[in-house]
């Protein structure tokens, strides 16, 4: 097998950028897949070094499937959304 060491590294770098896109990806999708009545929990869900923090009381209860808007939490869709856009990633590539 021969592998193109110019084309290998491409790739590689390609593929490093993924954890940071996927971050960014997740915290869109949850804030879509969040209930909103009046934005607050929206709004006070945000980004904090490699982690999405939903800072409101009620996150938890939202997630279990609360809201009717949203009887499958944000968490589940989100991570399912995340694995199809990682696997077109990664098929792109």
């Amino acid at each position: 097998m021969k592998v193109n060491a110019r084309i290998f590294d491409k790739r590689m770098r390609e593929l490093s950028q993924l954890p940071d896109e996927l971050l960014d990806s997740a915290l869109k999708l949850v804030k879509e897949n969040t209930p909103t009545q009046s934005g607050h929990a929206r709004d006070n869900t945000f980004k904090k070094g490699n982690q999405i923090i939903s800072d409101y009381p009620y996150a938890a209860r939202l997630d279990e499937g609360y809201s009717r808007q949203a009887p499958q939490g944000f968490t589940e869709p989100t991570i399912k959304q995340l694995q199809q856009e990682a696997n077109k990633f990664v098929r792109n590539i």
